[in-house]
């Protein structure tokens, strides 16, 4: 079920905002980080849909419904694909990324990634606050991608010719 957060903007674009739960409070910086940001830039809080998924793995098929459903301009992923001291780490690393570059690809609705794939995370403060900070990074960096992308092929679709 989607979360709606209200607000007022010049950018009527609906975007659809994926993340893991996984690391949950952790990856939640990245959502904090992508709404103050896109509220920055104009795009109105109103028309950005919150979704949670199990994990990391599970954001490229959300993301391939919600691209392919045409009521989004874009579809944003966030999670935290963590190295457990296992090969299945870089297994579901990669199948995510691939998942989400797919995904825009086949429904050319833009994926924007904020998904870390970190091959040292502990579960410790240090670490914890390291990739929340960077996380929060992350979702700002997303919003800008989110917002320039949206535009710059709105652009490309009203240009004659």
């Amino acid at each position: 079920m989607a979360e709606r957060h209200g607000g007022v903007g010049v950018h009527r674009y609906r975007v659809a905002f994926i993340r893991a739960s996984w690391h949950e409070e952790t990856v939640e910086c990245a959502r904090r980080a992508f709404d103050e940001e896109s509220s920055l830039l104009g795009l109105d809080g109103g028309w950005i849909d919150h979704y949670r998924v199990p994990g990391a793995f599970e954001i490229p098929l959300h993301a391939q419904h919600l691209a392919g459903s045409g009521r989004y301009a874009a579809v944003v992923a966030a999670g935290l694909v963590v190295d457990g001291g296992v090969y299945r780490h870089e297994f579901v690393a990669r199948a995510v990324v691939d998942g989400l570059m797919r995904v825009q690809l086949d429904t050319g609705v833009p994926v924007i990634s904020a998904v870390l794939t970190p091959h040292h995370f502990h579960e410790h403060e240090t670490h914890i606050a390291f990739f929340a900070d960077h996380l929060s990074v992350k979702g700002r960096e997303a919003a800008r991608a989110c917002v320039q992308t949206i535009e710059s092929l709105d652009a490309i679709a009203r240009t004659p010719g």
